[in-house]
């Protein structure tokens, strides 16, 4: 089955592509949801997990709450008030909420420093 996580904008999926294997397809909403972006969503997910990981911000909001209804049996992921969205929360914070997802089995794990 394949994995799907749903994110705002590019510098969103960039961020946590550094943290997830390629398997993963990570899909944008760029901002906007009309009728024809939420069908060509639905047909890329098609039987496929899907994640929603969107900026704790009243945009953000907003678009989760859309895309809470087109994909009712979503996970939803969520970054931290106070960070800059997905894409300026920190690399440990991300993989932490991506566990809790569930999803350990497809994290990129940084190499441990040397001591």
């Amino acid at each position: 089955m394949s994995i799907t996580i749903i994110v705002e904008g590019k510098n969103d999926r960039s961020r946590l592509r550094r943290v997830l294997v390629p398997e993963v397809e990570i899909l944008c909403t760029f901002g906007t949801l009309n009728t024809l972006k939420l069908e060509s969503l639905r047909q890329q997910v098609g039987d496929g997990e899907v994640y929603l990981y969107l900026d704790n911000d009243s945009s953000g909001k907003k678009i989760r709450s859309v895309l809470r209804d087109a994909f009712p049996d979503a996970d939803h992921i969520y970054t931290r008030r106070g960070y800059a969205g997905v894409e300026g929360t920190p690399d440990e914070y991300n993989i932490t909420q991506l566990e809790k997802a569930g999803l350990e089995d497809f994290i990129i794990y940084p190499e441990p420093l040397p001591f």
